[in-house]
């Protein structure tokens, strides 16, 4: 019978419920959150599901994010899962999945849409400001920052980039959980900022774009960008070597791949391990909830400073150009183009605003990675 009792007791000392702090209990409550955000309101929840499970399963079992050490101790599985994270490889496969399944011709056959794209990025150095303003030392501010762009891979690539891996967590849950919150943050500034009569101009049908121009764009601002900068290289090299597979026509296997299965493969593995750095220990301190407020007023200031430019472009063109476009300069492709579609057409359920929004918000994507490379060139990190 003791020795009945003494294994019983065991297996209940065991149990999780004997082993996890009131922090554990927290952080388990933010996941469930997250689930129900991304299943129930249907909040991305590609990028959600994987991000909120591996929060689940790190707060429950916390070795599941442990080391691997020189004696030979097993590391835990999202462990190896970081692993790739930390070495840059799956921000830079994400960035070439988005190449492979945008369509580049609404920035080729309006410029200016670059204007818009860098505009938007004002709230990156409105957070690297208040970032060093509330403490945080220069390394630490500029991986901080990217959060402003929406940006969720380059706010990884970054962070690891400047060795910010005790901020990796709450970093990049920030800047993923503002990409899915687009739909609901975006609007109100957009209508802030914008009139009725704003919001509801046409704009006229974009030119058709040449297959020779598709294919020249990749190559051209690889070597522009990577020449300038030179660190960018992994993110915008990716974004446009998918972009070639997919404007090529010759490499349709490789295109499909990139765009799917592949694609899907690695939202899986850096989503698990983006949940799987928020333990209760590295997540709830107060760095965290500066890191939370500071994400938010920079993608605030993002998508206000697009507008206002926006808003600018509108009257130098003489009311051709509406300003809500502007808003999709942040980097989240392709949801940000689908609110400026969707707020205009409230106003007008006759614009079509989706392919015009495209141009600044691929153009924001290739702002936020110059954003970063510029960061790392600053503080001499190759």
């Amino acid at each position: 019978m003791a020795y009945i009792a003494n294994t019983l007791g065991n297996l209940v000392q065991q149990t999780a419920f004997f082993n996890l702090t009131v922090g554990n209990y927290i952080m388990i409550v933010v996941a469930l959150i997250f689930l129900y955000l991304a299943i129930v309101k249907g909040f991305e929840p590609l990028l959600l599901v994987p991000i909120a499970f591996g929060m689940l399963l790190v707060n429950i079992y916390p070795n599941i994010m442990a080391e691997y050490d020189s004696e030979g101790a097993n590391g835990g599985l999202l462990y190896y899962f970081y692993t790739l994270d930390e070495w840059a490889i799956l921000p830079s496969l994400i960035f070439m999945g988005v190449g492979a399944m945008t369509d580049f011709g609404p920035l080729i056959a309006n410029p200016k849409s670059f204007l818009l794209g860098a505009s938007a990025q004002f709230g990156i150095y409105a957070a690297y400001f208040g970032a060093i303003a509330l403490g945080f030392n220069g390394k630490a501010a500029a991986a901080i920052s990217i959060i402003g762009g929406a940006d969720g891979p380059t706010s990884i690539f970054l962070a690891n980039k400047m060795g910010q891996n005790s901020l990796l967590g709450p970093i990049a849950v920030a800047a993923y959980s503002y990409m899915a919150l687009v739909p609901i943050i975006q609007p109100p500034i957009m209508k802030l900022f914008t009139t009725k009569e704003e919001r509801s101009i046409k704009m006229d049908q974009l030119r058709p774009v040449t297959k020779l121009e598709k294919i020249l764009f990749p190559i051209i601002v690889t070597i522009v960008v990577c020449m300038l900068l030179p660190t960018t290289a992994p993110l915008v090299g990716m974004l446009m070597l998918g972009n070639l597979f997919r404007e090529s026509g010759v490499v349709k296997q490789l295109q499909e791949t990139a765009s799917n299965a592949l694609m899907y493969i690695v939202v899986i593995i850096l989503g698990t391990s983006v949940g799987g750095v928020t333990s209760a220990e590295a997540f709830l301190n107060l760095d965290t909830i500066k890191i939370v407020i500071l994400g938010l007023i920079a993608f605030a200031f993002g998508t206000a400073a697009g507008v206002l430019f926006g808003k600018l472009m509108c009257k130098l063109s003489g009311g051709k150009i509406n300003p809500l476009i502007g808003s999709a300069g942040v980097s989240a492709v392709p949801m940000a183009a689908r609110v400026s579609q969707k707020v205009g057409a409230e106003e007008n359920p006759s614009n079509f605003l989706l392919m015009h929004a495209m141009g600044p918000n691929v153009a924001g994507v290739i702002g936020t990675a110059v954003a970063a490379g510029t960061f790392m060139a600053i503080y001499g990190i190759f």
